[in-house]
């Protein structure tokens, strides 16, 4: 019990490094909240629903954190500074995309708890990718009104928001965490103790 509660413990460069996580996803945010958008606008008018796969960059903050940090709370604290950093820098949905940022968090968050903290493979970083995603569709089905739009665009929508958090948070973030991994930045972390235990051809 004592090891296993140490090994949730939060640590000060945990602190630190998640910090850090969410400011240059914040960043990344505040980026693609133009890009993104452009694209979620043009696929959403040719078919409605079809723009939530430009959704999932914004859903990169958790699975960065759950998969750097490996403790519990941290998909979610750095999503929501990630989705902080953004509104404040000037998101055009103004100060409630911390709700949203809340919603993915705690989307990723529920992912990672269920595998009690314990496994970061590609395939768990894509669950958490798809929970982020779910979590932001309920989010916004309930507070931006999609609950009064058709079945097919929530349907379309669910579909490609998921799928889109799969991919561009789930699979892009594994492939960052190893990337990251690869050059020393976290050997104090999970990812970079796994560098120094993989086999080598």
């Amino acid at each position: 019990m004592a090891a296993n509660n140490s090994r949730n413990t939060w640590r000060v460069i945990d602190i630190v490094t998640a910090a850090v996580l969410g400011v240059a996803c914040g960043l990344i945010f505040w980026v693609w909240n133009s890009v993104g958008y452009a694209g979620f606008s043009a696929l959403d008018a040719l078919t409605p629903g079809l723009g939530g796969l430009f959704s999932g960059v914004w859903f990169l903050g958790g699975v960065l954190g759950g998969l750097v940090i490996r403790k519990p709370g941290a998909a979610l604290f750095v999503e929501v500074l990630a989705a902080s950093i953004s509104a404040v820098l000037g998101s055009q949905w103004g100060m409630p995309t911390i709700y949203s940022g809340l919603a993915q968090g705690l989307g990723a968050e529920v992912v990672f708890a269920a595998f009690a903290y314990r496994r970061f493979s590609a395939d768990v970083a894509v669950i958490a990718g798809m929970g982020a995603g779910i979590g932001a569709f309920i989010l916004e089905l309930f507070t931006y009104g999609n609950l009064a739009k058709s079945f097919a665009f929530n349907a379309i929508y669910l579909t490609c928001t998921v799928f889109s958090g799969a991919v561009l948070a789930g699979l892009l973030g594994f492939w960052l965490v190893r990337a990251l991994a690869r050059t020393g930045a976290l050997d104090r972390f999970g990812p970079g103790r796994e560098r120094f235990s993989a086999p080598t051809e």
